[in-house]
């Protein structure tokens, strides 16, 4: 019997179209042990200068100039597929990505990032593409970018995007709700008394984690420690700074005069367990942190979403009922203080968050995609 192999489309535009691959790769493995699989970022096929200057470009869009990012995002986010401009789109890299997929020959295609799934999509319509092409939307809202009529499968977050898709034409059969994947290691039960231990902290303390975000974007943190000093009561912060250095180091004196213990991190690889010892999460709304932390059950707190995707993502968890969302310092603080001081609501955002997925989202997908690959076999065979 010959190996099953996989191709997954990722791109390095933010950590979470990676995450969201590496948690589906995860749980191939765990079902298909003996499966080929690869993960590529979509930017290799791409000329190495106008890679560079995409990413760069958004990286500064969204730190310096969100509104202009939420602009671009929301004017293009129903454009149709046979649009020139997404159409341009569609035909990047085309010739080196045809290349490499005829030279590997994958069985099923997994794509994360939206722009990759587009162009393949058109690949399958044409005929070019005889792989089946599944694509995991990793946000809570629905754009153009991610939906082309070619692709076999649609794996969604939450209702709401499924009704998008049926309302962009997207068959019905092709959908499947079952939570943005995210690492089968989010689903497990952790031990917060020997975590905390580890990370040096009070098991029984109210901790406040925060998360710093893609490229330093969460930048009060050290405005924010100020902040906790007047509120009243046992409470203990956990800081992931990431890879920001200039964040990690401004935080020096402001530690030391803390009226709460502080711990601080740099970039950590086991943030279920920093989200298992916690009670509150204030971070970016990025479509996979927002779906760790409700796996987790743990109420978020959204400082300052990006305008597009993000203050989506966000608006998802207010409609939930497991997260709130701060536009600014006063709107943050504001927050934080009823959710510290007042059991009820953090009791009530908990619930919430456990009622939000349908659980073991990455499993799911996986689940749908071997069926998938289960019903184009059948339909060669008999066709």
């Amino acid at each position: 019997m010959t190996r099953l192999r996989v191709l997954i489309f990722s791109a390095s535009f933010g950590a979470g179209h990676v995450r969201a691959a590496e948690a589906l790769i995860e749980a191939l493995k765990n079902r298909e042990p003996e499966a080929d699989i690869d993960h590529v970022d979509f930017g290799v096929f791409l000329s190495r200068t106008f890679n560079t200057m995409l990413k760069s470009t958004y990286i500064e869009m969204i730190k310096h100039t969100p509104k202009l990012w939420g602009k671009f995002y929301y004017r293009t986010a129903k454009i149709p597929p046979h649009s020139v401009f997404q159409r341009f789109l569609n035909g990047l890299g085309r010739r080196k990505l045809m290349n490499y997929i005829h030279g590997l020959q994958p069985d099923l295609v997994i794509c994360t990032y939206p722009t990759v799934g587009g162009a393949l999509g058109v690949l399958r319509q044409q005929g070019e593409l005889k792989a089946p092409v599944v694509t995991a939307i990793t946000d809570y809202a629905i754009h153009s970018q991610w939906i082309n009529p070619g692709v076999d499968m649609y794996i969604v977050g939450c209702e709401d995007v499924r009704i998008g898709l049926l309302r962009r034409g997207i068959d019905e059969e092709k959908i499947k709700v079952t939570g943005i994947p995210v690492s089968p290691r989010f689903e497990r039960v952790l031990d917060r008394e020997n975590i905390a231990a580890r990370l040096g902290i009070d098991p029984q303390c109210l901790t406040l984690l925060i998360m710093s975000g893609a490229y330093g974007v969460l930048d009060s943190a050290k405005w924010l420690l100020k902040l906790l000093d007047d509120i009243p009561g046992d409470l203990q912060v956990l800081i992931v700074c990431g890879k920001d250095e200039r964040l990690y180091h401004s935080l020096d004196g402001v530690i030391e005069q803390a009226r709460h213990p502080v711990r601080r991190f740099g970039f950590i690889y086991n943030v279920e367990e920093f989200m298992a010892v916690s009670d509150i999460i204030i971070t970016k709304a990025g479509g996979l942190t927002v779906s760790e932390a409700l796996t987790r059950r743990l109420p978020i707190l959204i400082y300052k979403p990006i305008p597009g995707q993000e203050e989506e993502n966000a608006l998802f968890l207010q409609n939930i009922g497991a997260g709130k969302t701060a536009l600014n310092d006063e709107e943050l603080g504001a927050a934080l203080k009823q959710m510290i001081t007042d059991p009820d609501t953090l009791a009530q955002m908990r619930e919430a968050a456990a009622w939000a997925l349908p659980g073991k989202a990455a499993d799911q997908a996986i689940g749908h995609m071997l069926a998938l690959l289960k019903k184009k076999g059948k339909e060669q065979r008999t066709g």
